[in-house]
């Protein structure tokens, strides 16, 4: 069972899941919120993310058995036969989908239906071909909020598409840093990540420092769409202001050590965010 569970990635499922009830927090603002509606949101987003991630390792395990940080893993270690984990992947992202779709809403199964294809179909297999997969590798990793909107809802407004482009600019610097500390990982499983072609790491260092900076004008759009108030809003200009000098060190010394930091930064700024966001929402 730990073996499946493994498979499941719930360190990954916690995140996606904390973006969702978000999401959900802010869909439910009129009086729509449901206590039995979000706890069917986020079980069905958790299955549908969890099938997502053990399909995911289930493609790449031939590659994972070539990177040290993921040789462990239940499928290339040989814990866990490959047709097991396809079948319990599928079953589950089937449950997660039918979940949604039939007690949420159509819309909310529909959106999970197309984060789990994208992520799949053209993220996954790109990631070998182009270090353009990050960019769109960000599309389906920025939906939570979206799901849990459209959960609450039943429809997608410019509020739930700034929680997408806040999540979506923030995964650039904290992939990027993953990347680049594990970049020789990458490169002995043929994945073309930024800092697996970028030999000097100024490429992947400026990218980090881009998407930081433009990352704290977009999380500021919650308070400036009457979705936060004053509190949000210095918070957040904290916040980005500690992530973005983590972003200029990595920038100007482009080593290991700073990358970390950049991911330690990013770890601690999306869960302080989203709490930045629901104390001070306006009643």
């Amino acid at each position: 069972m730990r073996n499946y569970i493994e498979l499941t990635k719930p360190r990954i499922t916690w995140l996606i899941l904390m973006s969702t009830a978000v999401g959900y927090y802010f869909g439910a603002r009129g009086g729509s919120w449901s206590w039995l509606g979000i706890v069917h949101t986020l079980f069905g987003t958790m299955l549908i993310a969890s099938g997502t991630a053990a399909l995911n390792q289930y493609y790449e395990r031939e590659g994972d058995s070539k990177m040290r940080r993921t040789q462990a893993r239940p499928l290339p270690s040989g814990r866990l036969a490959p047709g097991r984990a396809l079948i319990f992947a599928i079953a589950i992202s089937a449950i997660g989908f039918a979940e949604l779709t039939f007690f949420v809403n159509t819309l909310t199964g529909l959106l999970g239906l197309f984060t789990l294809l994208s992520y799949l179909f053209v993220y996954t297999p790109l990631k070998k071909r182009s270090f353009h997969s990050t960019t769109i590798g960000a599309m389906p990793g920025a939906m939570p909020p979206l799901i849990g909107f459209a959960a609450a809802r039943g429809t997608i407004t410019t509020e739930a598409w700034i929680l997408f482009l806040i999540l979506f600019l923030w995964q650039f610097p904290h992939f990027y840093a993953i990347a680049w500390m594990y970049r020789e990982d990458y490169q002995r499983a043929g994945i073309r990540m930024l800092p697996v072609i970028d030999d000097g790491g100024e490429a992947t260092a400026w990218h980090i420092l881009l998407f930081a900076t433009v990352l704290i004008p977009i999380s500021l759009l919650p308070k400036f769409w009457l979705m936060t108030g004053n509190i949000y809003l210095l918070g957040a200009l904290a916040l980005g202001g500690v992530f973005l000098y983590s972003s200029i060190r990595a920038a100007l010394s482009r080593t290991r050590q700073h990358a970390r930091q950049v991911l330690l930064a990013s770890v601690v700024y999306l869960p302080v965010l989203y709490g930045l966001m629901m104390l001070d929402r306006p009643a």
